[in-house]
């Protein structure tokens, strides 16, 4: 192989909510009123003072919300991909916008932005247990042998950057169509503070992630350009096997913003599995892409409006990887409803592969 293969991990919404965490309606009754009191601690918004956060409308916040109700199941789920064998684990901020925490949890900028924080390090304190354990020669019996530990590098910690149509939370991240209505600028001012409190709190790397529309990514790009050296990955959703939702043609897209230099790898996510191979096959076009093709679909399943429609026969994403690889993807992972399970199967299949080329570096 002439590019390492890196597994990415899987869903965090949807896979707590399967696992029972409702991350859509959070509420406590007060009264006739439906909030939730927390006690701010030094070590989570530097603060020591009781804030008053309401949740009756924090549903736009979607699994970001357990962020403030219950950080301990997001640093958990972490790990549990790490275990499944994920060279790389997303913060849990897609949704989690400052604008959109001080809009629905009714907190300060100042507080909002101490949440993405918090949600950094959450993933690289799981990250560093679990690579600690590692380095110890797996004495509590996890997933890796110390030959696979030796050969695989340390995993990243990448902060998640959702389109602003997520965090919106009407379904327009499907379409993309509010790129129409807004400049380049608004969505660059709407971006920056939750990309600049990623950077600042020590993602090794940015995800620019499901994005529709070829504008806003232009905007995500530009804010990028601020900050000299930081690098990201830039991945589109797509409405079918040539275009992005918006209907841009992913050709097209990709070609633009291919040669950036901040830019890792791209590719597509929360995409229908499906689709993936005349996706990449339409990039053939494309000579002297030094750049590894990143992808990490839904599980087949469709979405639409208010729930999941099953893919028949049930979409395996693991029996892709193979064949994905030979059109050369090398960044391989799951979106919306995958699961752990999907990721440790992703990653035997790239163990299975022979004479994987070894780095001392991701990034």
């Amino acid at each position: 192989m002439d590019k390492e293969i890196l597994v990415i991990d899987g869903a965090c919404g949807t896979e707590l909510q399967r696992l029972g965490y409702d991350v859509d309606v959070v509420e406590v009754s007060v009264g006739p009123v439906h909030v939730f009191f927390y006690w701010v601690h030094d070590s989570m918004l530097n603060a020591n003072m009781p804030v008053l956060v309401d949740l009756s409308i924090a549903d736009p916040l979607w699994s970001a919300s357990l962020l403030l109700t219950n950080p301990q199941v997001i640093k958990d789920l972490h790990t549990s991909y790490l275990n499944a064998g994920a060279d790389i684990i997303l913060t849990a901020t897609y949704q989690a916008s400052i604008p959109g925490l001080v809009q629905y949890a009714n907190l300060t900028e100042a507080s909002a932005s101490a949440v993405i924080a918090m949600a950094v390090r959450l993933a690289i304190e799981a990250r560093d247990e679990f690579w600690a354990e590692q380095k110890a020669c797996n004495k509590n019996g996890t997933l890796f042998n110390q030959h696979q530990y030796i050969r695989r590098p340390k995993p990243l910690v990448v902060g998640s950057v959702g389109p602003f149509g997520a965090c919106q939370h009407d379904g327009s991240e499907f379409h993309g169509r509010y790129t129409d209505e807004m400049t380049i600028e608004e969505l660059k001012q709407w971006h920056k503070p939750r990309i600049m409190e990623l950077i600042q709190n020590g993602v090794d790397l940015i995800a620019f992630e499901t994005i529709p529309a070829e504008k806003e990514a232009i905007a995500l790009i530009q804010v990028l350009e601020t900050f000299r050296g930081v690098k990201a990955w830039l991945s589109f959703v797509c409405k079918d096997d040539l275009h992005l939702n918006h209907g841009e043609l992913f050709a097209d897209v990709m070609e633009r913003f291919r040669n950036h230099n901040q830019i890792v790898a791209i590719g597509t996510n929360c995409t229908n599995p499906q689709n993936v191979d005349n996706l990449i096959q339409s990039c053939k076009r494309l000579d002297a892409y030094d750049k590894p093709f990143i992808a990490y679909p839904n599980s087949g399943e469709s979405w639409s409006v208010d729930r999941w429609d099953p893919t028949i026969p049930p979409v395996e994403l693991s029996d892709y990887v193979q064949r994905w690889i030979k059109k050369g993807i090398r960044w391989i992972g799951g979106c919306c409803r995958t699961t752990p399970s999907d990721i440790l199967k992703i990653r035997n299949k790239v163990d299975g592969i022979p004479k994987l080329k070894e780095s001392k570096s991701l990034i």
